[in-house]
Parts: C-alpha cells; sequence; structure tokens
C-alpha cells in the first residue's frame, strides 16, 4: 500500500475512532451528572471540568489544520 494513502487512512480513522470515544466520555459524563442528581450547575462543572481535555484535542487539530495551509 502506498505510503501516502497509508497515512490518509490512519488520519481518517484516528479521527473517527477519537470522534467516538469523544462521544462516550460526553455520554459518561452525563450519566456521571444525572445519577449524582447534580443541579444546572453540577451539570455545568462536571462538563466544563471533564470536557476541558476535549476541547484541547480538538484544538490541537484545529491548529494543525491551519498550520497547513
Amino acid at each position: 500500500m502506498d505510503s501516502q494513502l497509508w497515512m490518509q487512512y490512519e488520519d481518517v480513522i484516528l479521527t473517527v475512532c477519537v470522534g467516538g470515544l469523544m462521544a462516550y466520555m460526553m455520554f459518561i459524563i452525563y450519566r456521571l451528572a444525572k445519577d449524582s442528581n447534580a443541579g444546572k450547575w453540577g451539570y455545568f462543572t462536571l462538563f466544563l471540568a471533564l470536557g476541558l481535555g476535549m476541547v484541547g484535542f480538538i484544538a490541537k487539530a484545529v491548529i494543525m489544520e491551519m498550520m497547513k495551509q
């Protein structure tokens, strides 16, 4: 398999798999807030604190795309 094609394949698979994991993590955070009977402030705090890592990953992808152009 051509190395350029392989690299494109890896980029797509990484994006899809990590995106799926991020969606699953959002579901876990939601269930954690729901099961602990957190109020609006609790939901906000959980999503902010635990979702901040995902924001960093997304920001990294956006910055890398901007640097390619």
